[in-house]
């Protein structure tokens, strides 16, 4: 950046003598600021780049991630730190508690800065999303135990000029500061994504493939934190040869309460799940009552002529007929259980040899679907409607995927193979798997590494979740991760595939305004 001209001669001499009073009373007087400086969103030369999520040709603060919203969510920090010179008026924190919870009224500092002083060591003036870090107000007695003092983080929300800072020339000397606290979100993952403590000196930034990199060093990639383990170039920190997750404390930890608020909303979900388990009414406790077509009840008893006593099948504590249909109807009453607890099976192929009046659930057909036999046929009774309201990575319930859906789609099958988990915990397999360790879950294949393949994995025939697998790359060749115990018998069915499509619906998307054609 070319160096500005401080000092414009329009001002005059008697501007440039208060200018440097000003600057000497706040290095005298004021307190010192670690400016972490913003740099603009990253990836601005994304080849995937949209008219929501645009391509530019250089990194500038001044870009835009997302028009739409008009947000920068994913920013990118100088990882130089420049010191500065502050002053603010200290103010004790006030807790309002006229109103249901408890509100801090003003969290807000209004920290003002010398103009010169800041445009000399920053190079530029100061704009909302720059991070001011206040050592003075570092805390050491932390009560979670931490050996490291907890450092105070706040992002500039607003910049203007300060009233008090214009002079008897009428030049402005001064900039006022609206700060904010930091919290642990995604604008700020770039600044709390880094070891603490002794680990500081050990971490090198994000990962280049073009430098040298040796054991002991941290490196960032894609978000998170790995530790070098032998001497590497060119090698993605997943490849388990030369990299190892990260272990230690990073700032992430020390300052987000983000596991204490999935405490309480997974205790809000239980409490929520205990009182509505599912969707809809229950209906389960009410009898069926099978009828005949002139609605009188259906009975079935040994006084009957036609009544086939070879039936294997038959309860003859039941006088009832198992009824054709539901009696009840009403918003979402179908929850896939034959009626008055009679015994049902399920899969996603019919049984060889039913007899009159089973039940049987195709767990094959979404939602999945009650069938009764009827003569020579299986006929429609219901599909299941009633789900949990809560969706998980291993039970998906029928709402819009817009916000909560982690599912991918995968496309362009490369490779796949089947083989059964054995006794040994290693053991050779076949010409596309090299090898598998039940131990670790890893299974090695003969693919060639690629970071944008997907894989999709089966066993026994059940589809396992994206988020229970761990794509790495084992000495070029891709390997990945089951975090589920693998059983021995099990059987194992895995594909790789090109293209990942993320599922999960963007809000800029959804909301951006299309033609009605």
């Amino acid at each position: 950046m070319p160096r500005l001209s401080l000092y414009r001669p329009e001002k005059g001499n008697d501007y440039k003598f208060i200018d440097r009073q000003v600057s000497e009373m706040f290095q005298i007087g004021g307190t010192d600021v670690y400016v972490h400086k913003y740099l603009g969103p990253k990836n601005p030369t994304d080849a995937n780049a949209t008219a929501d999520q645009p391509q530019y040709a250089t990194q500038s603060e001044t870009n835009i991630q997302d028009l739409l919203l008009l947000e920068n969510r994913d920013r990118k920090y100088d990882p130089d730190i420049y010191r500065c010179r502050g002053h603010y008026q200290v103010q004790n924190i006030d807790f309002n508690l006229s109103q249901f919870g408890i509100f801090i009224d003003n969290d807000m500092i209004m920290m003002v800065v010398h103009i010169n002083d800041w445009i000399k060591i920053v190079g530029r003036k100061p704009l909302s999303g720059d991070v001011i870090e206040l050592p003075h107000l570092k805390d050491e007695f932390a009560l979670n135990g931490f050996d490291v003092s907890l450092p105070r983080y706040y992002s500039i929300d607003d910049v203007g000029r300060a009233s008090e800072g214009f002079s008897q020339t009428w030049y402005p000397h001064l900039y006022r500061l609206k700060l904010k606290k930091v919290i642990d979100s995604q604008q700020f993952a770039d600044i709390l994504t880094k070891p603490t403590g002794a680990d500081q000196d050990k971490f090198v930034g994000d990962y280049d493939a073009t430098k040298t990199y040796v054991p002991g060093q941290i490196v960032r990639y894609n978000g998170a934190l790995y530790q070098v383990t032998a001497g590497t170039t060119g090698n993605d920190p997943t490849d388990a040869n030369f990299f190892d997750g990260y272990g230690g404390t990073t700032l992430q930890d020390i300052l987000s309460t983000r596991n204490k608020d999935l405490q309480i909303n997974d205790g809000v979900i239980a409490q929520a799940e205990a009182d509505a388990p599912k969707s809809g009414f229950e209906t389960g406790q009410f009898y069926n009552l099978a009828v005949d077509e002139y609605g009188n009840p259906l009975l079935q008893t040994v006084d009957e002529s036609n009544l086939d006593a070879s039936m294997t099948n038959l309860d003859t504590s039941r006088i009832n007929e198992r009824p054709m249909r539901d009696g009840y109807s009403g918003y979402l009453l179908e929850d896939g259980v034959a009626p008055n607890g009679v015994n049902f099976g399920h899969g996603i192929n019919f049984p060889v040899n039913p007899f009159e009046g089973d039940f049987f659930l195709r767990t094959d057909f979404f939602p999945n679907r009650l069938f009764r036999y009827t003569s020579t046929r299986w006929t429609k009774y219901e599909d299941m409607k009633r789900h949990p309201l809560t969706n998980t990575d291993t039970r998906s319930t029928q709402k819009t995927g817009f916000i909560n859906n982690t599912d991918k789609t995968l496309l362009g099958k490369v490779n796949s193979d089947t083989f059964i988990a054995k006794t040994t915990n290693t053991f050779a397999l076949t010409d596309q798997t090299s090898a598998f360790n039940r131990t670790t879950g890893i299974v090695t294949t003969r693919t060639a590494y690629n970071s944008t393949y997907g894989v999709k994995l089966f066993v026994d025939r059940n589809i396992m979740p994206q988020s229970k697998i761990q794509i790495q790359n084992q000495s070029g060749f891709l390997a990945f991760k089951v975090l589920d115990a693998i059983d021995v018998g099990q059987r194992i069915e895995w594909s790789i595939y090109s293209e990942v499509i993320e599922q999960r619906s963007s809000l800029s998307k959804a909301l951006k305004p299309r033609a009605d054609l």
